[in-house]
């Protein structure tokens, strides 16, 4: 498969099943053969591809048109990987992304990644963040809190881009002043199994519970149960779960190094790295009702504005942008 070669380490082909599982490289390439084969009789005006696995059937189907082809950039292998990528993903996600006619990052944030680590052209990106998940929910009645700890949630998947670790950090000094707070990890991971000794390791592990893999019912219980939710995330181009909390009444601590803190107005917001800023936030919440409930009312107006519908609107602007200025690049025979 074009783009998908260079050497790696034993250690990075353990990274790379980690994250991906079994034989990615062997799968990609067969959804690209698949791919290109099953759709190489439609006429398309335009082809869009979502992230680096689907680049390669995006750029075949491209050359087989005479079509323009758009990247759309949910995530990259400078973001799953907190800035050490394998080389081999790597180098295919730039082969990808140079031969797109036009690419669509979901953040601001996501944009500079591809400028500065990717190499390119600001002008070829155009910023459509996500939309929001769901509307405002009918928020579950929580518990009386003078009956219930107060609780602190992290939802995600357990990868170093996630920041659990981070999270527990900031556990650990949130406790040493109030220890009647409990901390809530929802999700499942390879580090998982790392993140318990971890949390035994501070002497944490009597107010961290780990809950594994939740579906969408118990996800939305554990959003309308929390006093605050933190993302710490050390590299995430959007961050859904934001919203998914903010849909549920619930304040939000963001990591700057996020796509979501661009567009939650109403949020606190913290670089990931700093475990007492973001203990410091968390006791904040915890403590000022007040502000626990204008941020929770007030992020939710992020809700109204950003929509699906609005950004998929401005997705079939950039697709006539693009057809209008699409120059088909000779290959070689």
């Amino acid at each position: 498969m074009h783009g998908i070669h260079g050497r790696h380490s034993m250690a990075d082909d353990k990274h790379l099943h980690d994250l991906y599982g079994g034989d990615l490289g062997k799968t990609v390439s067969v959804f690209t053969d698949t791919a290109v084969r099953r759709t190489r009789h439609l006429k398309p005006d335009i082809i869009h591809s979502h992230d680096w696995m689907t680049f390669g059937a995006g750029v075949m189907a491209s050359r087989i048109t005479g079509r323009p082809f758009i990247a759309h950039v949910h995530s990259t292998e400078m973001d799953r990987t907190n800035g050490k990528p394998h080389e081999w993903i790597f180098g295919h996600e730039q082969w990808g992304l140079n031969q797109a006619s036009h690419i669509i990052a979901v953040s601001r944030y996501t944009k500079n990644v591809l400028t500065s680590s990717y190499g390119i052209p600001p002008k070829k990106i155009t910023v459509i963040h996500n939309g929001a998940p769901i509307p405002p929910a009918r928020h579950l009645s929580r518990k009386d809190a003078k009956l219930r700890h107060p609780l602190v949630l992290f939802l995600g998947r357990l990868t170093v881009q996630k920041g659990p670790h981070e999270f527990l950090s900031a556990a650990k000094r949130v406790l040493e002043q109030r220890p009647d707070v409990q901390f809530i990890v929802a999700g499942d991971g390879y580090m998982l199994p790392e993140l318990i000794e971890r949390s035994c390791a501070l002497g944490i592990q009597d107010a961290v519970f780990f809950t594994g893999k939740v579906d969408a019912a118990e996800a939305r219980a554990l959003y309308a149960e929390a006093d605050c939710f933190v993302m710490p995330s050390t590299s995430e181009p959007f961050g859904l779960v934001a919203l998914e909390a903010i849909a549920h009444g619930t304040p939000v601590i963001l990591s700057k190094q996020s796509g979501a803190s661009e567009v939650v107005a109403h949020a606190m917001t913290v670089d990931y790295w700093d475990s007492d800023k973001m203990a410091d936030c968390i006791l904040t919440i915890l403590r000022e009702k007040p502000l626990s409930e204008q941020l929770s009312s007030e992020a939710q107006h992020v809700l109204h504005t950003l929509t699906w519908e609005r950004q998929a609107q401005n997705v079939i602007t950039l697709y006539k942008d693009v057809i209008h200025s699409f120059a088909p690049i000779p290959t070689p025979a």
